[in-house]
């Protein structure tokens, strides 16, 4: 892909979430889901990344196995457009996060959206990292189930059997292609010290260090709010969740 495919990629995929947006709002919601209309409408969009990304980044493994032997070098048009179209997600959910939310409330989600819009970047513009990118897209295998979680807490169906076996589901996804990924990632990243430069090194070590203690606080409080719950307080965080 050149520079104006990507360009092009990354800007449809902005308009594509807008008209996802769009879309949400003119469909009947839950009346619970009312009192935040933006937020429902964000998850929404959310939730649609999240499954778009989550197939077509196996797909990209399943279609280009040796890509996962050299996450460097290796590189493919399929790939490369997953990674523009999630850094079209990215730019997308920055801007609407920052115009409808105080930025007390989201600057985890802003600050996490910079640091993947700068690493994604830096990949689709060198197409090097390629693989790597894609493996850090994995994560959104969890997302379907993180998103899906707060959309069934929206509609009022926390209590039933559907919100019990997502949240099982979602915690176990969240160790797999979360935590095992990033610490993958980070290893990969160390044995390979050699093959990176040094602020490409530097710039994926922060990122994940950054991304990994972020991540470890979320599982915390899912595991609080889902399995551990303690009367008044299971709802204190949601608003972060």
């Amino acid at each position: 892909m050149e520079l104006s495919s990507v360009v092009l990629t990354t800007g449809c995929s902005v308009v594509f979430f807008r008209l996802v947006n769009y879309g949400v709002s003119k469909v009947p919601m839950p009346e619970s889901a009312g009192r935040n209309a933006w937020k429902w409408r964000n998850i929404s969009a959310s939730f649609v990344h999240s499954s778009i990304t989550a197939v077509w980044a196996v797909l990209c493994f399943f279609l280009h196995p040796q890509m996962a032997e050299d996450l460097i070098e290796t590189y493919s048009v399929f790939s490369h457009a997953l990674v523009s179209f999630s850094i079209g997600y990215f730019i997308y959910d920055f801007f609407d996060m920052l115009l409808n939310q105080k930025v007390s409330q989201s600057w985890e989600l802003l600050f996490h959206h910079v640091v993947a819009i700068t690493c994604f970047g830096l990949s689709v513009l060198s197409r090097r990292y390629i693989g790597f990118a894609v493996v850090a897209l994995l994560v959104e295998i969890n997302s379907v189930f993180l998103h899906l979680r707060q959309i069934l807490r929206m509609s009022n169906m926390s209590k039933g059997t559907m919100y019990r076996v997502n949240s099982m589901v979602n915690l176990g996804t969240y160790v797999v292609f979360r935590i095992n990924t990033l610490a993958w990632m980070t290893r990969w990243l160390v044995l390979n010290r050699d093959k990176v430069p040094l602020v490409a090194y530097t710039l994926g070590s922060v990122g994940l260090a950054i991304m990994t203690l972020m991540n470890i606080v979320l599982f915390y409080r899912l595991l609080r709010s889902d399995f551990l719950k303690s009367g008044a307080r299971e709802n204190k965080k949601e608003k972060e969740m």
